[in-house]
């Protein structure tokens, strides 16, 4: 049976990020499935909606929408129902449920979220900090860091932090290498969590050897040899039991999971720090 495809158009007054995180959350469910996006990012304005309107009359499907202004929305809506598009506002339920829990209805201020506040500034000095101390970079800092990062090569440990930047948390990481002892700030640090990420040597050995293919280089090196890889996984594994450090295998985790996985460590360890 071969995949089917529907088209998708996400309809917003912001930066179109919300929309997208919830349609791709959702059609990720669907086994044989796939959405054809049309993303129509900061929708203000009648003119920018005509565009919009266009798209849908030519390729009909579900319209998913965060629109504010009440005259586009319906609009839209109206358009939908013309052309019989199933379509939904993803915030209004939300809306509804805040609105009859806080007794109050909400102002219409397109792109709210991104206002320029002091979440705003820490996730940009987070990011900062963990662009500056990737790959074992000025190590001295790693006191500093709110999270460090620890695992042999190809385990997602810089991915994982600059996700990690993005939600606020100044984030370092350190490469493992049997044979070479890290820097001994590491030892040394005890505001910041220190996690080991791990994979299986199979999946380390897959993503080595794909690296090693968009560089043109010799695949015949240690670097990819399943036996080798394999030392390297379980030294990592006792170099941070050794030290009470928690790990997380990312074999079949996404950037994502890992990353939510490490904030609620962090969560008990800042508690646990603060208690001290």
């Amino acid at each position: 049976m071969g995949r089917s495809y529907f088209h998708l158009h996400l309809v917003s007054d912001s930066t179109g990020e919300t929309l997208i995180a919830v349609a791709r959350a959702a059609t990720a469910q669907y086994e044989g499935v796939s959405a054809i996006e049309h993303v129509y990012p900061l929708v203000r304005s009648s003119r920018q909606l005509d565009r919009v309107l266009s798209e849908i009359d030519t390729a009909p499907g579900i319209v998913l929408y965060t629109l504010v202004d009440q005259d586009l929305a319906v609009r839209l809506e109206e358009k939908c129902r013309e052309v019989g598009c199933p379509h939904l506002s993803v915030l209004a339920p939300v809306h509804a449920l805040l609105e009859s829990y806080v007794g109050t209805v909400s102002r219409a201020r397109p792109g709210a979220q991104h206002v320029l506040n002091a979440d705003y500034f820490k996730r940009i000095d987070a990011m900062n900090f963990t662009l500056l101390h990737d790959d074992g970079q000025l190590p001295d800092d790693l006191d500093e860091a709110d999270v460090v990062l620890v695992g042999v090569s190809r385990t997602s440990k810089t991915p994982t932090s600059i996700y990690l930047a993005n939600r606020g948390l100044k984030t370092a990481n350190i490469p493992l290498v049997p044979g070479h002892e890290p820097p001994p700030a590491l030892h040394r640090t005890r505001r910041a969590l220190v996690v080991g990420l791990v994979a299986s040597p199979e999946r380390i050995v897959q993503i080595r050897q794909n690296r090693l293919l968009s560089l043109n280089a010799d695949e015949d090196t240690a670097y990819v040899d399943r036996d080798l890889v394999a030392e390297e996984v379980a030294f990592s594994r006792r170099f941070c039991a050794r030290n009470n450090w928690p790990t997380i295998d990312v074999t079949r985790r996404s950037i994502e999971e890992t990353a939510a996985a490490i904030v609620d460590l962090y969560r008990a360890h800042a508690l646990k720090f603060i208690a001290t």
